[in-house]
């Protein structure tokens, strides 16, 4: 038996935080894969041999207002992507569909439902918040549940998350970010001897980061530590207002707001920093993180972790070992956890090499790459099993809708 053809689908392929969508995908090994998009982004920091994009059909507006309007018929329908996705699969011989993020899944709903192959969807943190702008949101992740033989959250704690929204424990997998290790080597530390301490944070300047947080903290640090910088690696809509609150808080030109990063400048700011701050907070929608990525590559070389009781974080950091954790918003006990850190050379490296073990023992890429393709085999081997009894209820579901695609 030839290799598996898993098809990996992205709405966008792909937004520059994305990186590690990327690397999984241009890691798998034990499976052929390509990519399946409707927008093609970044094309020069993604390169990909195989990818498919799903055209904007042109559909008879009769047939069109018809379907949306008498039939209320889904957009993957009436808008022709359904007829699209059905083709190229077929095309490429896909034994597997791999949905990225679970709004993309609840948009893909009638297609999985009627689709005679497997899918699985992962969930990667903003897709388990409650989402005012999709009708009905947690009610279709149910039905999502149903239709797929496996869910891929990132972290134990959307596990658990998605286990509250009704998704069965047993068609859960834990699929974490993985590391490629030996892009991220360690890199020996030494304190400052003139206190020139540099502080680093690097992710997307939006509300869930927690960005505000670390700059009151780094102010309180900066009392004691008139030398130390902060550098901000990222871009994002909150940054003017970010710009204001270091003004007011007498900070501005010693925080340097760095917009995104290429990798290699990313693990060059690493490596020459002595901290990472990363105080994520839950949002009213109850948006959170998984393992925010750039954690995972700060430790992977040697940098001790600063961050919050938040998300998947304590899967990664564990608090007093390879950093140390606080309760969100409080930038009091960052700042003081900070100084514990700085205070002590000995704690510094000690943390440093602890949290490259926690990388390398559960977070390494080969290893999570492995474990990703165990489950398309095994999502693949369960859908064979269950497919008569599938096709009767999707049967039952959706009688008339194959009948009533039109095909153009």
């Amino acid at each position: 038996m030839g290799k598996r053809v898993i098809a990996s689908y992205c709405s966008s392929f792909l937004k520059v935080e994305m990186l590690h969508i990327y690397r999984q995908i241009k890691a798998l090994r034990g499976v052929t894969t390509f990519v399946v998009t409707k927008e093609l982004q970044n094309a020069e920091h993604f390169p990909f041999a195989n990818i498919e994009i799903i055209p904007k059909r042109r559909t008879n507006l009769l047939v069109h207002g018809w379907l949306k309007f008498v039939e209320q018929r889904p957009p993957i329908v009436y808008r022709g992507e359904y007829q699209t996705l059905d083709s190229l699969l077929k095309r490429q011989g896909a034994d597997l569909m791999h949905i990225y993020f679970g709004h993309t899944g609840v948009h893909l709903l009638p297609f999985i439902e009627q689709w005679d192959k497997p899918c699985v969807v992962s969930f990667h943190g903003a897709d388990v918040a409650d989402k005012a702008e999709i009708k009905d949101y947690h009610g279709k992740l149910r039905r999502l549940f149903v239709a797929v033989p496996l869910v891929l959250a990132r972290s134990q704690s959307l596990a658990d998350r998605l286990m509250r929204f009704g998704c069965p424990p047993e068609k859960l997998r834990i699929n974490r970010t993985g590391v490629p290790l030996d892009e991220f080597p360690f890199a020996d530390r030494d304190l400052p001897s003139d206190g020139q301490w540099k502080i680093v944070q690097a992710c997307r300047l939006i509300p869930k980061k927690g960005v505000a947080t670390s700059l009151r903290a780094f102010a309180i640090f900066k009392r004691d530590h008139p030398k130390a910088e902060f550098f901000l690696a990222g871009k994002g809509p909150l940054q003017p207002e970010l710009e204001m609150l270091a003004a007011g808080l007498g900070i501005f030109k010693d925080v340097h707001f760095m917009g995104f990063l290429s990798q290699s400048e990313l693990l060059k700011l690493y490596a020459s920093s002595h901290l990472l701050l990363h105080p994520s907070e839950t949002l009213p929608n109850q948006d959170q993180e998984g393992v925010p990525n750039s954690v995972l590559e700060a430790m992977a070389t040697g940098l001790p972790v600063v961050a919050t009781r938040h998300g998947g974080i304590p899967e990664a950091v564990e608090d007093g070992r390879n950093g140390f954790l606080l309760n969100e918003e409080d930038h009091v006990g960052l700042a003081n956890a900070m100084e514990q850190i700085t205070r002590s050379p000995d704690l510094m490296r000690e943390m440093g090499l602890r949290a490259r073990s926690t990388i390398v023992n559960r977070f390494a890429q080969d290893a999570q790459i492995d474990q990703l393709e165990s489950f398309y085999e095994e999502a693949i081997s369960m859908n064979g099993a269950a497919e008569p009894e599938r096709s009767k209820r999707t049967a039952e579901l959706n009688a008339p809708f194959a009948e009533r695609v039109p095909v153009e």
